[in-house]
């Protein structure tokens, strides 16, 4: 009996820390992710209930977006139709209260929303009412008064642009408190008195994504007016796409040659190589920005090239490979059993041969692994691209982004964007991961294995 208490103590333990860890490297992954559904991610205390989540919410947004734009899913408003909201307010003194509603003139946000000139629904969208439609007696809390509900209709007349958003603000005197609404206001401001909509025809994404929206719609070129969020996510999978095809090519030929070729220097080439891995990259980086600037010693400019700061071509040629991916597929190529390569010898093969037709596809877990650490470090490498891309903004890789947003956003407290757009960044690592973690986890350790 005290055995398997023992024994159930220990497993207690064993399962209180694996939640521990979980909750410690999940936890605020979660929790980054629920602010950025907050119009406000800043609130404290931290509440799991807010608008976002609220089912409710869900489908009057889809049902306002749909009958405003035809757009269910990311709605706005379109010429010709209407939009009806309900509201609910309570008053203690049993006596109706004076309900104050404008289509506010508000830009979409700050930092590089306010840049942009958009249209104003003000001037285009009609509101009629409120229009009273209930009053009945209430309890809120230990205080009596009435409920009174109002209906408001939206409409758009006549010819005009899409809009892709429609404000809205209701006042009411101080003590009346709002109960209820067909779709639940953005915030409440002045102690409660005013309720405030960013958009009464939002669609399903526009209200619970709002700020993952905003992140492609607000950050635009002042030029072309394209989405830069869009550019930077497409150079980050470019310059990641073309580190993982280089370092794949290079960093094999290289470990096949130190694993399973001799020729001079081949030992001190392979401990210069395993120093290098021991410098860290601010040692070097003045080095190599100057190499840059001047073109690689002036070689660019054989291309008609000046310099090679604020070009991917500097950025890619700096990177070809890593000395760690060399390292990596030359342990892996010394667990392959040499009868293979001698067998292909004999069969008359060439030692590229050998290595693109028979050591490569035996290679395929070592090449997954390399290829996921290699995408993963590119995406989220920060210092070097921040020294070679300075401008414009369109060459931006996407960590350099999320560096403006917090210059352009952090300093107005708007911090449900740089959450969205951080948790955005994240996710085509999280994808890469789940689809090859089986070779992330073999890779690296089967060498040892097969010895």
């Amino acid at each position: 009996m005290e055995k398997a208490r023992r024994l159930w103590v220990r497993l207690a333990w064993a399962y209180g820390l694996l939640l521990a860890f979980g909750v410690f490297f999940v936890g605020p992954f979660a929790m980054g992710f629920l602010a950025s559904l907050k119009a406000n991610p800043l609130e404290w205390p931290f509440s799991f209930r807010f608008a976002q989540v609220s089912p409710k919410n869900w489908v009057a947004a889809w049902r306002l977006g749909l009958e405003g734009g035809g757009n269910p899913w990311l709605g706005g408003m379109v010429p010709g139709r209407e939009v009806v909201l309900e509201v609910a307010y309570f008053s203690p003194e049993g006596q109706e209260p004076t309900l104050l509603a404008q289509i506010s003139r508000r830009k979409p946000g700050a930092g590089m929303g306010a840049v942009f000139e958009t249209p104003y629904a003000a001037d285009h969208v009609r509101l009629e009412g409120p229009v009273r439609v209930e009053a009945r007696p209430a309890q809120l809390g230990d205080r009596e008064g009435m409920v009174y509900r109002y209906r408001l209709r939206l409409f758009y007349p006549g010819e005009g642009p899409v809009l892709e958003r429609v404000p809205l603000d209701l006042e009411v005197p101080r003590g009346v408190v709002l109960v209820g609404a067909s779709l639940d206001p953005t915030r409440l401001e002045r102690r409660g008195r005013v309720a405030s909509w960013d958009n009464v025809v939002p669609g399903l994404l526009g209200y619970v994504f709002h700020n993952y929206l905003r992140a492609f719609r607000e950050t635009r070129s002042l030029e072309t007016g394209e989405s830069l969020f869009l550019r930077w996510t497409l150079n980050s999978f470019f310059l990641a796409a073309l580190k993982v095809l280089t370092t794949l090519i290079f960093a094999s030929m290289a470990g096949y040659a130190l694993a399973r070729m001799r020729f001079p220097g081949k030992h001190a080439l392979f401990l210069f190589m395993l120093f290098s891995m021991m410098v860290p990259a601010q040692v070097t980086f003045i080095s190599n920005y100057l190499v840059l600037k001047d073109g690689i010693f002036g070689l660019s400019r054989l291309f008609g090239v000046e310099t090679l700061l604020n070009t991917y071509t500097g950025l890619v040629l700096s990177g070809l490979v890593g000395a760690g991916a060399v390292f990596l597929m030359k342990q892996f190529f010394e667990s392959i059993p040499r009868e293979v390569e001698e067998a292909a010898l004999i069969d008359g093969a060439t030692p590229l041969g050998i290595l693109f037709r028979i050591v490569l596809p035996m290679s395929t877990p070592a090449l997954g692994a390399l290829a996921i650490l290699t995408f993963q470090g590119t995406w989220n490498e920060f210092f070097w691209p921040l020294v070679v891309l300075t401008s414009p903004r369109e060459i931006y890789t996407l960590p350099l982004g999320l560096l403006s947003f917090r210059n352009a956003y952090g300093q107005v407290g708007d911090w449900g964007l740089i959450l969205a757009g951080g948790f955005l960044s994240m996710i085509p690592v999280l994808v890469l991961f789940a689809l090859f973690q089986r070779y992330f986890v073999e890779g690296p350790s089967l060498g040892a294995v097969k010895e």
